[in-house]
């Protein structure tokens, strides 16, 4: 019996997670099908959120009303700032997470969800009416109907784990892969390619030597993913550090033959800035040492996670490699490292939607495009949740601008540039990143979310309030005067400042060693109680004249994304493109001008021989309305 849907998630990760609730919100009836759903939001790499670039895309997330900064700050066992020291542009939050507790969390917010079912079962087709998806077939028969299928698969499409020379097909350790969907993709005319990660062993932490290693513990205050009031304040738990040894260094190098990778069993590429410790000994063999961390797993269980130590060689040789670190000589290994390979589809198919350009209603997110990272499939799952919901309501589609945030910079990204290897996010992917911090990303998004009836009545309000409390203390700033006086030296004397005439607040906050804490210490707000927005406040009045001429850049950029192009044009057809212009851009097919310029491959003599192009079609448009009239006439 056909079960009617209007968006169909098939996966249970951080992808399938995000878009079924996106759908949801919307009005939208959603199914969400999962291999296994006691494993809903599961995280087999590190149970961790954020760091640089990714808590920027868990903050956009949530400014949108997603649901990843809600469960982190639900679920932390440890909370800190990256890059404190440095400017507000790359300052991250990272939360460490207990993993069963952030599943089980996951799980059960789900389940609450009216709009959402949540299904076990196995994809093996799509059903479809000419170009566009009808809903799905499952593994024992059954037919599901829907408007609209987000495939969120992650690491399971024909996926395959590695432990030395030894291999098994799974999705992850210990669960099945699906099998049989990629052959049928290809099928539908779809590219595929084939990619690799891999995860760190687990120790037992009652066989490791704590007092040989320097602890690393939380921030005390400490900031939170969600702009949500009400988060819990939880105990925190440390986590600590060791080095690789030249020992560590030589056994790799005199095992590397063992290495699945290095011996050419596996074909897919690793991601470039998450290397495994083979890789980071063999590319930077001028590196004496590499750092790694040890890491609760959770509040209830004594596994560690070994944070940098990702391999995939064989069992004896990671118990060496534990052994010979220090404070690890007599730990045991609970989980053994794995690398795992698997099938994804180059997201140049996709959309800024995310949906396929050549199967309408079917769309895709997380690591199957081509990612790595929880935060990046959260990201990514918002969008094609999103646009899911609204292509199944007959809604027009919403895309992401690149300069809106992380998001929209990682989408662009993704279906603009050709990567071959996958893709994680950092700051410096973006252009724009002092406009693009963590703590204003519910003033670029927050409203945008509310347009499209993602953020709900609490959350704007909250929003609203917000927004001006900053008002009113800026407010003050700017009428408050202060004088010269001893006090005052005082307070500014560790920061080798001084006032030598009278000045207001604001302008003493917009000198760059001056932090917001002096003026509440010595000029507190009338209420008293500490202002809870500061960094956005001091940032905004510090960098304005950056933040300025920032907007500026993208205003400027941003006028070639409203140059549309074709959608059937041939770029093969206009001889002054250089050849490698005409293949990339027939491959991507961009939607405007601004996403053109950003294909690599594509030069500025070829976005003028476009601009010329499309400035010509205009003209001849024009022209023909304006005899169509005359004949009229």
């Amino acid at each position: 019996m056909a079960l009617d849907y209007d968006v169909i998630v098939v996966g249970g990760g951080h992808a399938g997670i995000e878009a079924a609730h996106a759908a949801a919100k919307l009005g939208c009836k959603v199914l969400m099908l999962a291999v296994n759903i006691d494993t809903i939001g599961a995280m087999p790499c590190n149970p961790a959120v954020g760091g640089p670039g990714k808590s920027q895309l868990v903050k956009e997330v949530d400014a949108l009303g997603g649901v990843m900064g809600i469960a982190a700050d639900a679920t932390y066992i440890q909370m800190r700032m990256l890059n404190s020291s440095r400017g507000p542009a790359v300052q991250s939050l990272r939360a460490q997470s207990d993993k069963r507790e952030y599943s089980a969390w996951m799980k059960n917010f789900i389940e609450a969800q009216p709009n959402i079912t949540l299904r076990q079962g196995m994809v093996t087709c799509f059903l479809t009416d000419g170009q566009r998806v009808t809903g799905l077939q499952l593994g024992f028969g059954e037919t599901v109907t829907a408007k609209a299928v987000v495939l969120t698969a992650g690491t399971f499409l024909e996926g395959t784990i590695w432990i030395g020379k030894q291999t098994q097909p799974a999705g992850r350790a210990g669960e099945f892969p699906a099998v049989g969907l990629s052959s049928y993709l290809k099928s539908l005319g779809f590219a595929m390619g084939r990619l690799k990660t891999g995860t760190p062993p687990r120790l037992d932490g009652r066989t490791i030597d704590w007092s040989q290693l320097p602890e690393v513990p939380g921030d005390e205050p400490h900031d939170y993913f969600s702009f949500l009031d009400q988060r819990p304040h939880l105990e925190q738990l440390p986590c600590h550090q060791t080095r690789t040894t030249e020992a560590t260094h030589e056994l790799i190098r005199a095992n590397l033959h063992e290495s699945p990778m290095y011996s050419g069993m596996i074909h897919g590429v690793g991601p470039r800035y998450c290397p495994s410790i083979e890789d980071k000994v063999v590319r930077f063999a001028d590196k004496e040492s590499h750092s790694l961390f040890l890491e609760p797993e959770g509040r209830h269980t004594y596994e560690i996670y070994l944070q940098g130590c990702s391999t995939s060689l064989p069992v004896h040789v990671q118990n060496m490699i534990v052994h010979s670190l220090p404070g690890l000589e007599n730990a045991a290994v609970v989980r053994p490292a794995y690398a795992v390979e698997y099938d994804y589809l180059p997201a140049t198919q996709f959309t800024h939607g995310l949906m396929a350009k050549e199967l309408s209603g079917f769309f895709a997110a997380g690591q199957i495009l081509g990612t790595s990272g929880y935060e990046e499939a959260a990201a990514q799952g918002l969008v094609a949740g999103l646009n899911a919901g609204l292509y199944a309501l007959d809604r027009e589609p919403f895309t992401f601008a690149r300069s809106s945030g992380y998001t929209g910079t990682l989408v662009d990204d993704l279906v603009t540039k050709e990567l071959g290897e996958p893709y994680r996010m950092m700051t410096s992917r973006s252009e724009y990143r002092l406009l693009l911090r963590q703590d204003n990303a519910d003033v670029r998004l927050t409203p945008l979310g509310r347009e499209v009836g993602l953020v709900d009545d609490r959350r704007w309000e909250l929003f609203i309030n917000k927004h001006a409390e900053i008002k009113v203390e800026v407010e003050r700033l700017k009428k408050i005067r202060i004088h010269p006086s001893a006090d005052w030296d005082v307070a500014l004397s560790e920061f080798d400042e001084s006032i030598k005439q009278s000045l207001t607040l604001e302008e003493l906050l917009r000198r760059p060693r001056i932090p917001y804490s002096v003026i509440e210490k010595m000029s507190p707000s009338a209420e008293g109680t500490p202002f809870p927005w500061a960094m956005e406040l001091e940032t905004e009045l510090k960098y304005a004249g950056y933040v300025e001429r920032q907007r500026m850049q993208v205003a400027q950029s941003e006028k070639f994304d409203t140059i549309k192009l074709p959608p059937d044009l041939d770029f093969s057809l206009l001889d002054n493109l250089s050849k490698e212009a005409r293949e990339k851009l027939n491959r991507v097919r961009p939607a405007n001008l601004g996403q053109a310029a950003r294909i690599g491959g594509v030069s500025p003599a070829d976005v003028s021989v476009l601009l010329v192009y499309v400035e010509s079609r205009r003209r001849r448009a024009q022209a023909s309305a304006e005899q169509r009239v005359v004949e009229v006439v």
